[in-house]
Protein backbone atom coordinates (compact mmCIF):
# COMPACT_ATOMS: atom_id res chain seq x y z
CA UNK A 1 0.00 0.00 0.00
CA UNK A 2 1.29 3.15 -0.75
CA UNK A 3 2.20 5.86 1.40
CA UNK A 4 -0.18 8.83 0.78
CA UNK A 5 1.38 11.25 3.28
CA UNK A 6 2.28 14.34 2.11
CA UNK A 7 6.45 14.89 1.20
CA UNK A 8 7.75 17.97 2.79
CA UNK A 9 11.58 18.42 1.99
CA UNK A 10 13.97 18.54 4.99
CA UNK A 11 15.87 21.94 5.37
CA UNK A 12 18.88 19.45 4.92
CA UNK A 13 18.38 16.47 2.27
CA UNK A 14 20.02 12.85 3.41
CA UNK A 15 20.09 10.06 1.18
CA UNK A 16 17.57 7.36 2.46
CA UNK A 17 18.46 3.77 2.82
CA UNK A 18 16.75 2.73 -0.40
CA UNK A 19 15.31 4.93 -3.14
CA UNK A 20 13.29 1.96 -4.67
CA UNK A 21 13.04 0.96 -7.76
CA UNK A 22 14.41 -1.03 -11.12
CA UNK A 23 18.17 0.81 -10.18
CA UNK A 24 18.12 1.54 -6.54
CA UNK A 25 21.12 -0.36 -5.79
CA UNK A 26 23.10 1.51 -8.17
CA UNK A 27 21.80 4.82 -7.07
CA UNK A 28 24.67 7.17 -4.87
CA UNK A 29 25.31 10.55 -3.87
CA UNK A 30 28.86 10.46 -4.79
CA UNK A 31 30.92 9.72 -7.47
CA UNK A 32 34.35 7.77 -7.92
CA UNK A 33 35.10 4.02 -8.15
CA UNK A 34 34.07 1.81 -5.62
CA UNK A 35 36.28 -1.22 -6.17
CA UNK A 36 39.93 -1.71 -8.11
CA UNK A 37 38.80 -3.17 -11.30
CA UNK A 38 41.56 -2.62 -14.95
CA UNK A 39 39.52 -2.60 -18.36
CA UNK A 40 39.93 -5.25 -20.65
CA UNK A 41 42.02 -4.16 -23.92
CA UNK A 42 41.15 -6.30 -27.16
CA UNK A 43 43.03 -5.87 -30.41
CA UNK A 44 41.89 -3.49 -31.95
CA UNK A 45 42.22 0.52 -32.09
CA UNK A 46 38.99 1.18 -30.40
CA UNK A 47 38.11 -0.24 -26.93
CA UNK A 48 34.81 0.59 -26.06
CA UNK A 49 32.81 -0.14 -22.96
CA UNK A 50 29.56 -0.36 -23.22
CA UNK A 51 25.41 -1.37 -22.52
CA UNK A 52 23.21 -2.07 -25.56
CA UNK A 53 21.20 1.04 -24.00
CA UNK A 54 20.02 3.81 -26.26
CA UNK A 55 23.00 5.78 -25.16
CA UNK A 56 25.21 2.38 -26.02
CA UNK A 57 23.14 1.58 -29.65
CA UNK A 58 24.32 5.53 -30.72
CA UNK A 59 28.14 4.41 -30.67
CA UNK A 60 27.92 0.89 -31.90
CA UNK A 61 25.19 2.03 -34.84
CA UNK A 62 28.10 5.08 -35.77
CA UNK A 63 31.55 2.24 -35.65
CA UNK A 64 29.19 -0.42 -37.71
CA UNK A 65 28.30 2.23 -40.18
CA UNK A 66 32.02 3.67 -40.24
CA UNK A 67 32.90 -0.24 -41.69
CA UNK A 68 30.50 -1.09 -43.79
CA UNK A 69 32.05 2.74 -45.39
CA UNK A 70 35.04 0.95 -45.86
CA UNK A 71 36.85 2.68 -43.14
CA UNK A 72 38.62 -0.50 -41.73
CA UNK A 73 40.59 1.82 -39.23
CA UNK A 74 37.04 1.73 -37.41
CA UNK A 75 37.70 -1.86 -36.27
CA UNK A 76 37.08 -2.09 -32.43
CA UNK A 77 36.32 -4.39 -29.35
CA UNK A 78 32.75 -3.78 -27.91
CA UNK A 79 33.43 -5.35 -23.99
CA UNK A 80 29.87 -5.47 -22.15
CA UNK A 81 29.58 -3.03 -18.54
CA UNK A 82 26.61 -4.74 -17.05
CA UNK A 83 25.36 -1.48 -15.04
CA UNK A 84 23.03 -3.18 -12.56
CA UNK A 85 25.76 -4.92 -11.14
CA UNK A 86 28.10 -1.65 -10.47
CA UNK A 87 30.72 -2.88 -13.32
CA UNK A 88 30.29 0.92 -14.42
CA UNK A 89 31.93 1.85 -10.93
CA UNK A 90 35.29 -0.27 -11.15
CA UNK A 91 38.67 1.84 -11.17
CA UNK A 92 39.26 1.14 -14.70
CA UNK A 93 35.92 2.31 -16.05
CA UNK A 94 35.81 5.76 -13.72
CA UNK A 95 39.54 6.62 -15.29
CA UNK A 96 38.01 6.37 -18.73
CA UNK A 97 34.75 8.06 -17.56
CA UNK A 98 34.91 9.78 -14.39
CA UNK A 99 30.88 10.35 -14.90
CA UNK A 100 30.59 6.67 -14.15
CA UNK A 101 28.34 6.36 -17.25
CA UNK A 102 27.67 4.21 -20.54
CA UNK A 103 29.54 4.27 -23.35
CA UNK A 104 33.36 5.20 -22.73
CA UNK A 105 35.34 5.21 -25.57
CA UNK A 106 39.79 4.38 -25.21
CA UNK A 107 41.14 5.21 -29.01
CA UNK A 108 44.07 3.56 -28.82
CA UNK A 109 45.28 4.29 -32.50
CA UNK A 110 48.01 7.05 -31.84
CA UNK A 111 50.88 7.34 -29.57
CA UNK A 112 48.57 8.02 -26.38
CA UNK A 113 45.13 6.16 -25.40
CA UNK A 114 42.35 8.96 -25.70
CA UNK A 115 39.56 8.79 -23.43
CA UNK A 116 36.45 9.84 -24.72
CA UNK A 117 33.33 10.02 -22.67
CA UNK A 118 29.31 11.23 -23.61
CA UNK A 119 27.72 9.58 -26.36
CA UNK A 120 27.51 12.61 -28.29
CA UNK A 121 31.07 13.46 -27.81
CA UNK A 122 32.33 9.92 -28.94
CA UNK A 123 30.19 10.54 -32.34
CA UNK A 124 31.94 13.45 -33.13
CA UNK A 125 35.11 12.52 -32.21
CA UNK A 126 34.53 9.24 -34.88
CA UNK A 127 32.92 11.38 -37.06
CA UNK A 128 36.00 13.87 -37.36
CA UNK A 129 38.90 10.95 -36.84
CA UNK A 130 37.57 9.68 -40.13
CA UNK A 131 35.86 12.56 -41.95
CA UNK A 132 32.24 10.70 -41.94
CA UNK A 133 29.11 11.59 -41.62
CA UNK A 134 29.40 14.94 -40.35
CA UNK A 135 28.88 17.52 -42.90
CA UNK A 136 31.80 19.98 -43.73
CA UNK A 137 29.62 22.64 -45.67
CA UNK A 138 29.43 25.48 -42.23
CA UNK A 139 25.43 25.80 -42.84
CA UNK A 140 24.82 22.15 -43.14
CA UNK A 141 27.03 21.44 -40.51
CA UNK A 142 25.63 23.71 -37.51
CA UNK A 143 22.04 22.41 -38.46
CA UNK A 144 23.92 18.50 -37.82
CA UNK A 145 25.38 20.02 -34.56
CA UNK A 146 22.31 21.36 -33.42
CA UNK A 147 20.27 18.15 -33.73
CA UNK A 148 23.17 16.40 -32.34
CA UNK A 149 22.86 18.78 -28.88
CA UNK A 150 19.12 18.84 -29.24
CA UNK A 151 19.10 14.97 -28.51
CA UNK A 152 21.81 15.27 -26.22
CA UNK A 153 19.80 17.78 -24.01
CA UNK A 154 16.68 16.48 -25.05
CA UNK A 155 16.73 12.69 -24.32
CA UNK A 156 17.08 12.78 -19.92
CA UNK A 157 13.28 13.92 -20.53
CA UNK A 158 12.25 10.86 -22.21
CA UNK A 159 14.87 8.50 -20.57
CA UNK A 160 15.58 9.72 -17.14
CA UNK A 161 11.80 11.51 -16.87
CA UNK A 162 9.19 9.54 -18.83
CA UNK A 163 10.95 6.19 -19.16
CA UNK A 164 11.39 6.15 -15.08
CA UNK A 165 8.24 7.42 -13.81
CA UNK A 166 5.83 4.94 -16.51
CA UNK A 167 8.13 2.15 -16.52
CA UNK A 168 10.80 1.89 -13.29
CA UNK A 169 9.23 3.68 -10.51
CA UNK A 170 8.19 1.89 -7.44
CA UNK A 171 5.27 3.61 -7.58
CA UNK A 172 3.11 5.19 -10.17
CA UNK A 173 2.93 9.15 -9.71
CA UNK A 174 0.51 10.40 -11.93
CA UNK A 175 2.21 14.41 -12.02
CA UNK A 176 5.31 12.87 -12.53
CA UNK A 177 4.50 10.75 -15.68
CA UNK A 178 1.92 13.32 -17.35
CA UNK A 179 4.77 16.13 -16.74
CA UNK A 180 7.26 13.87 -18.76
CA UNK A 181 5.05 12.48 -21.35
CA UNK A 182 3.56 15.79 -22.36
CA UNK A 183 7.74 16.86 -22.92
CA UNK A 184 7.92 13.64 -25.18
CA UNK A 185 4.92 14.16 -26.89
CA UNK A 186 5.94 17.94 -27.57
CA UNK A 187 10.04 16.29 -28.43
CA UNK A 188 8.03 13.93 -31.00
CA UNK A 189 6.50 16.76 -32.49
CA UNK A 190 9.28 18.54 -33.14
CA UNK A 191 11.20 16.22 -34.79
CA UNK A 192 7.86 14.93 -36.97
CA UNK A 193 7.52 18.72 -38.32
CA UNK A 194 11.37 18.58 -39.00
CA UNK A 195 10.95 15.71 -40.55
CA UNK A 196 8.29 16.52 -42.82
CA UNK A 197 10.90 19.15 -44.78
CA UNK A 198 13.95 16.65 -45.05
CA UNK A 199 14.60 13.01 -45.53
CA UNK A 200 17.25 13.01 -42.51
CA UNK A 201 17.17 15.23 -39.08
CA UNK A 202 20.55 17.42 -40.90
CA UNK A 203 19.25 17.77 -44.24
CA UNK A 204 19.46 15.27 -47.26
CA UNK A 205 22.18 13.34 -45.35
CA UNK A 206 22.54 10.86 -43.00
CA UNK A 207 24.69 12.07 -40.45
CA UNK A 208 25.80 11.28 -36.66
CA UNK A 209 22.34 13.57 -35.70
CA UNK A 210 20.25 10.45 -36.92
CA UNK A 211 22.94 7.97 -35.31
CA UNK A 212 21.93 9.91 -31.76
CA UNK A 213 18.05 10.48 -32.31
CA UNK A 214 17.56 6.63 -33.94
CA UNK A 215 18.02 5.15 -30.65
CA UNK A 216 16.13 7.02 -28.37
CA UNK A 217 12.99 8.61 -30.49
CA UNK A 218 13.34 5.88 -33.58
CA UNK A 219 13.25 2.98 -31.19
CA UNK A 220 9.96 4.94 -29.49
CA UNK A 221 8.56 5.25 -32.67
CA UNK A 222 8.75 1.64 -33.38
CA UNK A 223 7.17 0.93 -29.78
CA UNK A 224 10.29 -0.37 -28.82
CA UNK A 225 10.69 1.43 -25.68
CA UNK A 226 8.99 1.13 -22.41
CA UNK A 227 6.41 -0.52 -23.92
CA UNK A 228 4.61 2.94 -24.13
CA UNK A 229 4.00 3.33 -27.82
CA UNK A 230 -0.01 3.01 -27.28
CA UNK A 231 -0.05 5.12 -24.49
CA UNK A 232 2.15 7.62 -26.11
CA UNK A 233 0.17 7.06 -29.25
CA UNK A 234 3.21 7.07 -31.26
CA UNK A 235 1.87 6.32 -34.49
CA UNK A 236 0.47 9.33 -35.11
CA UNK A 237 4.04 10.87 -35.71
CA UNK A 238 4.26 9.98 -39.29
CA UNK A 239 6.78 11.35 -40.23
CA UNK A 240 9.35 10.08 -37.48
CA UNK A 241 7.66 6.47 -38.12
CA UNK A 242 8.79 6.72 -41.61
CA UNK A 243 12.17 8.17 -40.66
CA UNK A 244 12.55 5.59 -38.27
CA UNK A 245 11.80 2.68 -40.35
CA UNK A 246 14.23 4.08 -43.21
CA UNK A 247 16.96 3.86 -40.74
CA UNK A 248 15.91 0.31 -39.14
CA UNK A 249 16.63 -1.21 -42.80
CA UNK A 250 20.12 -0.22 -42.51
CA UNK A 251 22.26 -3.73 -41.72
CA UNK A 252 24.71 -1.57 -39.56
CA UNK A 253 21.85 -0.04 -37.44
CA UNK A 254 20.45 -3.89 -37.07
CA UNK A 255 24.17 -4.80 -36.18
CA UNK A 256 24.54 -1.72 -34.09
CA UNK A 257 21.32 -2.71 -32.11
CA UNK A 258 23.12 -6.11 -31.35
CA UNK A 259 26.59 -5.13 -29.60
CA UNK A 260 26.69 -5.28 -26.16
CA UNK A 261 22.38 -6.09 -25.96
CA UNK A 262 21.41 -8.29 -22.97
CA UNK A 263 17.65 -8.42 -22.84
CA UNK A 264 14.78 -9.67 -25.61
CA UNK A 265 15.56 -12.38 -28.28
CA UNK A 266 18.48 -14.08 -27.64
CA UNK A 267 19.34 -13.73 -31.64
CA UNK A 268 19.07 -9.70 -31.26
CA UNK A 269 22.20 -9.96 -28.74
CA UNK A 270 25.63 -9.89 -28.90
CA UNK A 271 27.16 -9.45 -25.32
CA UNK A 272 30.57 -8.69 -27.09
CA UNK A 273 31.88 -7.63 -29.98
CA UNK A 274 35.37 -8.24 -31.28
CA UNK A 275 35.29 -9.05 -34.57
CA UNK A 276 32.89 -8.83 -38.00
CA UNK A 277 32.99 -12.73 -37.72
CA UNK A 278 31.09 -12.03 -34.09
CA UNK A 279 27.76 -11.57 -35.45
CA UNK A 280 25.71 -14.71 -36.52
CA UNK A 281 24.88 -14.48 -40.27
CA UNK A 282 22.09 -16.92 -39.48
CA UNK A 283 20.35 -14.54 -37.66
CA UNK A 284 20.93 -10.84 -39.88
CA UNK A 285 17.80 -11.10 -41.18
CA UNK A 286 15.92 -12.16 -38.57
CA UNK A 287 16.20 -9.79 -35.66
CA UNK A 288 13.81 -9.21 -32.91
CA UNK A 289 11.93 -6.58 -33.08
Amino acid sequence: MNDTTPYIPPKVWTPPESSGGRFANINRPVAGATHEKELAVGKHPLQLYSLGTPNGVKVTVMLEELLAAGYTGAEYDAWLVRINQGEQFGSGFVAANPNSKIPALVDRSGPQPVRVFESGAILLHLAEKFGAFVPTEPATRAECMSWLFWQMGSAPFLGGGFGHFYAYAPEKIRYAIDRYAMEVKRQMDVLDRRLAEVPYVAGEDYTIADMAIWPWYGQLAKGLLYESGEFLQVHTYTNVVRWAERLYERPAVRRGRMVNRVQGDPASQLHERHDASDFDTRTQDKLAV
